[in-house]
């Protein structure tokens, strides 16, 4: 090999073994800060709506921005913390007749499938459990960006929304669809 050959070669070889070295990272999603939130908007009687958020929750994901599909998401929500801010109607969604916490006091989604729809979009596709009972469930998620913060952690932060029907979770009382939005922000572990 040529002397002019070497360093070219050399540098192709560096840049080959940084490619190979990029994996997935994995990310707490941040609760503690309050940069994560799941809230939910449900119909009320045909006239309004009703908006709310479950207060606590936890999980974790895995991202990598050079391979998306390979990614993953676990989330664990305490249902009895939701919070429609009515208390009345807060103890009315913990009974039986909807989110059952004594009997389920958890619900929670772990993703089986990635699909990359778009420049930052992508479809997350997993088992959902609630009230006892686990269906398939499809997010629509946005990649809104990444990078250091302030205090010397990298994070990640994504947009998820999807929609699910009560009468598939066996909710008494049956008020239709409920949209969620998902807004996940992630540090590095």
């Amino acid at each position: 090999m040529t002397m002019t050959l070497r360093p070219l070669a050399m540098g192709i070889a560096l840049v080959m073994g940084m490619t190979s070295a990029v994996q997935a990272d994995d990310y707490a999603i941040d609760v503690k800060g309050a940069h994560a939130s799941i809230n939910f908007t449900a119909n009320h009687l045909g006239f309004s709506f009703v908006t709310g958020r479950f207060d606590d929750f936890d999980g974790s994901f895995t991202f990598d921005p050079e391979n998306p599909e390979a990614s993953s998401v676990s989330v664990e929500i305490d249902t009895g913390s939701v919070n429609s801010n009515h208390e009345a109607r807060d103890k009315h969604l913990r009974n039986d007749d909807f989110l059952n916490v004594d009997a389920h006091p958890k619900a929670t989604f772990e993703s089986t499938k990635v699909e990359v729809t778009g420049e930052k979009t992508a479809k997350i596709t997993g088992d959902f459990t609630l009230n006892g009972v686990t269906n398939p469930l499809t997010l629509d998620v946005e990649y809104i960006g990444g990078g250091d913060d302030p205090w010397g952690n990298y994070r990640q932060g994504f947009v998820g929304t999807t929609s699910i029907d009560v009468s598939d979770y066996n909710f008494k009382k049956d008020y239709g669809n409920i949209d969620l939005t998902l807004h996940v922000e992630g540090i590095r572990k």
